[in-house]
């Protein structure tokens, strides 16, 4: 899958040290959960785990739940940049597929993550509500960053903040076949590439979801 961003925005020095620490922030806080419960884990354990201070933590969470669920704002940043500046002749699919491959590029390193997260959200009700509102509210974003690339002419809906229909279909399915894709790699046998499945979704899409053969 190309990657279609601009190599002038690869994130800089600074920039990866601040995903660094989110990122471990995020695997601390899942693992601790997967062993204690949600519940029972402090955003003091959580900090001491990832090696920084609770001031810290605050500086990528909002708040406690926020680092179980793994919400992203950067991340939903970057995709929607890379959207808006995708070349011009891309298809719209094509564009937010590209995005997402990006930003998923390091998924396979996390398949043990992943699988642990979806048990900690299992066992937490509040937490799963708590990661669709977040999705709910980065699928919209994305919507808007699809409706600008689109420009007045794609159906852009008549009130402030109504992106339009296509663009709100989009960005909804995308996020839906990824969320598929991931399930689904984590589901099969050790060994099954992220990037193949990822892939085989998007085509289906790109089709129409016509009925596979029986293989597939």
């Amino acid at each position: 899958m190309q990657d279609v961003t601009n190599e002038g925005a690869a994130p800089g020095l600074r920039e990866r040290k601040k995903q660094a620490t989110r990122a471990a922030l995020a695997e601390a806080a899942v693992r601790l959960a997967a062993e204690h419960g949600a519940e029972h884990v402090t955003v003091e354990a959580i900090s001491e785990a990832a090696g920084v201070s609770p001031r810290t933590f605050f500086n990528y969470f909002e708040s406690h739940d926020d680092a179980f669920v793994m919400i992203d704002r950067d991340a939903g940043e970057r995709v929607r940049r890379a959207v808006r500046e995708a070349p011009a002749g891309l298809p719209p699919l094509d564009a937010v597929r590209e995005a997402l491959a990006t930003e998923l590029a390091d998924v396979e390193e996390r398949q043990e993550l992943w699988s642990l997260r979806a048990k900690v959200l299992q066992r937490s009700p509040h937490l799963l509500v708590r990661g669709l509102g977040a999705h709910m509210a980065e699928e919209l974003e994305l919507a808007e960053a699809l409706a600008d690339r689109l420009g007045p002419g794609a159906g852009r809906g008549s009130g402030p903040g109504d992106p339009g229909l296509y663009p709100r279909l989009l960005a909804a399915v995308a996020g839906t076949a990824t969320r598929v894709a991931i399930e689904h790699w984590c589901a099969q046998a050790p060994g099954a590439a992220f990037p193949d499945v990822f892939r085989r979704v998007f085509t289906h899409l790109a089709a129409g979801l016509p009925e596979p053969p029986a293989d597939r």
